[in-house]
């Protein structure tokens, strides 16, 4: 499920797994009608893998973020320990995300 959330004036979204575990979230979005066409970017590039960028963070650790086709990033992952543990994350979001519905929180 994405839960849509209103912050003072801007929006965002996170992307939440069947278990409640949240595998992705947005940047934020200066309109509700532009972070609902990044809800639908990710539904569509999500199982696309020239959209998904793999990033190694300084401390060793791994994520990867979801990108628009013109290179935006739409959504970033948690920081996982082990590449299998962020391969489980994309996997986890190209299964849940194309047919989740939106919950305004």
């Amino acid at each position: 499920m994405f839960e849509l959330k209103k912050s003072k004036d801007k929006f965002h979204f996170v992307l939440k797994a069947g278990n409640g575990q949240v595998i992705l979230s947005s940047q934020m979005y200066a309109t509700k009608a532009s972070a609902m066409n990044g809800i639908e970017s990710v539904k569509k590039n999500c199982g696309d893998e020239k959209c998904i960028e793999r990033k190694t963070a300084k401390n060793g650790k791994v994520h990867f973020n979801i990108k628009s086709t013109n290179g935006q990033i739409i959504g970033s992952s948690q920081m996982y320990a082990s590449d299998a543990g962020m391969k489980n994350g994309i996997a986890s979001v190209a299964k849940n995300a194309p047919g989740a519905q939106v919950k305004e929180v």
